[in-house]
């Protein structure tokens, strides 16, 4: 992130333009509009700034420019055509410590002006750090045509009543009330213009406030591409209070979590467990009963080999509400990025979703019927078995020269595709990264045909 956003308040403070044509005159009607004293230095204004000038809107101060004019300025834009006058103004403003936008000059701003969203006093502001201001205002475009027109007066109602909701409710109990009064009738009447009524929800649902009881939200993260998250996926991981989170859930996903919840790594890899299951369920649950939302993310689904049961049973027995995102599994999502059907008329009336690493070593594989033609496998977390998956499927029926994949991190950026033979698995599968999918039948052949995800980046 090489800007920072941040909103800064200009009501009243002193703001030095240098230049008085008719882009000068566009970024002063934002100062204007955010209640700054605008100085302006300039050899001649246009007709607009001569309006204002005349107003007493903006102040001419000079013709010409002086490090002394920077003395009592809060922060400085430079809006001339002249590109050795715009450099002598951002080098003087940076010495003196002031925030600077040389406009359309991206490496002589030490602030940028995004596009912006008047919601007031909801204020949206976007940017591309100054590499594609018109992508920016597109993107404005699209995101102001979901907001409503209304939600400036929710939010200043809203405000009305923060400091009675603060004497009244607890700290942590303070967002659950706000979340559930957004998402209730308060808005709908504030859209209809009936305030009264809508004073008359927030009373009523101030009255009947009641401490939160903690729950826990089991979300499957996917397989890596924070894309392929669902909505309801995102929608809770931005009310979480605290996540936990395994190692298969890519740092995308993680990016995507509500920026103050608490975050608190659960993972296990083949071999090594940081945390026993029963930790994890005993964390779970110490949390939930402490008033939190706590949300579980699972790479994959989290109802797919990923323990998710097992946990929300612990819930059960603990006496904690609980909910399931689903997620999209491993194996449809890395295939798919792998350009692999798991399923073909011509090649795979069935698939088989199995894991190599079970509760035990003795998982009393049915190898006979995994060794059946015309269907397909998906086997997870395979790469360490994979001489004993070749050598048993090889040796129960299974051609030598079935078609085999080794997918690893699956979806992501860094996806691995190592396409061959059953009776050459386990070479295939040495040094490959780690998460590995392996996938065993005749569609990975359709790979040549199919495969999408790299020719598209």
């Amino acid at each position: 992130m090489h800007y920072l956003p941040i909103f800064t308040d200009l009501n009243g403070r002193s703001v030095l333009v240098v230049g008085g044509g008719n882009i000068a005159a566009r970024k002063i009607r934002l100062l204007n509009s955010s209640g700054a004293n605008v100085k302006i230095v300039a050899h001649k204004l246009c007709k607009e700034l001569q309006i204002l000038q005349k107003k007493d809107k903006i102040k001419w101060i000079a013709n010409d420019f002086h490090v002394s004019q920077l003395k009592k300025v809060f922060l400085v834009v430079a809006a001339t055509n002249d590109n050795k006058l715009n450099k002598q103004v951002f080098t003087a403003a940076t010495y003196y410590h002031k925030l600077v936008n040389v406009v359309d000059n991206p490496v002589f701003c030490s602030f940028i002006f995004p596009s912006i969203i008047n919601r007031s006093p909801i204020i949206i502001g976007i940017s591309s750090s100054g590499t594609a201001p018109v992508l920016s205002r597109l993107l404005r475009e699209k995101i102001e045509a979901l907001l409503p027109t209304n939600i400036g007066k929710i939010a200043k109602l809203a405000g009305q009543w923060r400091d009675k909701v603060k004497q009244k409710l607890k700290f942590s109990e303070r967002r659950y009330f706000w979340e559930r009064l957004f998402t209730g009738l308060f808005p709908s009447y504030v859209t209809m213009g009936n305030i009264r009524k809508a004073q008359e929800v927030l009373v009523h649902e101030l009255n009947n406030h009641h401490s939160n009881k903690g729950e826990i939200i089991l979300v499957g993260a996917g397989p890596g591409d924070s894309g392929l998250l669902t909505l309801r996926a995102l929608q809770v991981m931005q009310l979480a209070d605290v996540v936990l989170y395994d190692y298969l859930v890519s740092k995308e996903v993680l990016e995507m979590v509500r920026r103050d919840a608490e975050f608190i790594c659960v993972g296990k890899r083949a071999g090594y467990h940081s945390i026993s299951q029963e930790k994890t369920n005993d964390l779970l649950i110490k949390l939930a009963k402490q008033g939190k939302r706590v949300v579980r993310l699972k790479g994959g689904d989290p109802f797919i080999f990923g323990r998710g049961a097992e946990e929300l049973q612990a819930a059960y027995q603990a006496g904690i509400p609980f909910q399931v995102v689903p997620g999209i599994t491993a194996a449809i999502g890395a295939s798919i990025y792998a350009g692999i059907p798991l399923t073909h008329r011509d090649y795979a009336q069935k698939v088989i979703f199995i894991t190599a690493q079970g509760k035990t070593n003795k998982n009393n594989i049915d190898w006979l019927s995994l060794a059946c033609e015309r269907q397909t496998l998906a086997i997870y977390m395979s790469a360490m078995k994979a001489a004993e998956i070749s050598a048993e499927l090889i040796k129960h029926g299974r051609s030598p020269q079935t078609p085999v994949a080794v997918i690893s991190s699956g979806t992501n950026k860094n996806q691995q595709v190592l396409i061959g033979q059953l009776k050459y698995l386990e070479k295939l599968s040495t040094n490959t990264l780690s998460p590995t999918l392996l996938v065993i039948g005749e569609v990975v052949d359709l790979h040549k045909q199919l495969t999408w995800f790299h020719n598209a980046n």
